[in-house]
């Protein structure tokens, strides 16, 4: 993966707006660290393959960065996010890391089902 670039991202949201998207939204704040015993609270949400249709998509924030999607009811958002993978030109695969390199938030959005070797 490689440092977001928001304008990159912005065209990738302007892309699938407006089309029914699969999205796969995932959060951590240290579920690891709880399994090692550390004090901390570990906070854990995962959503794969939720349908949604959004009239706006945004990336905001001078990084890490923020990817709001407005719906017909309410909004999505990642906050958080570093990294996304370039190598993709019809989805966004977006994640945020910690300074460690560990996973804490990632945001997909397509206009296919995510299969569950991607969710891994």
């Amino acid at each position: 993966m490689k440092s977001i670039e928001p304008a990159r991202i912005q065209q990738l949201l302007d892309q699938l707006k407006g089309k029914e998207v699969y999205i796969h939204l995932e959060m951590t704040t240290g579920a690891y660290a709880a399994h090692r015993g550390e004090a901390k609270l570990a906070a854990t949400a995962f959503i794969t393959n939720a349908t949604v249709t959004y009239s706006q998509g945004h990336i905001a924030g001078d990084g890490p960065y923020r990817v709001g999607l407005k719906t017909a009811h309410g909004w999505v958002f990642a906050q958080g996010l570093t990294h996304w993978d370039e190598t993709e030109t019809t989805r966004l695969i977006a994640a945020g890391h910690d300074p460690d390199g560990k996973l804490v938030v990632a945001l997909q959005i397509a206009q296919e089902p995510f299969s569950s070797h991607e969710e891994d």
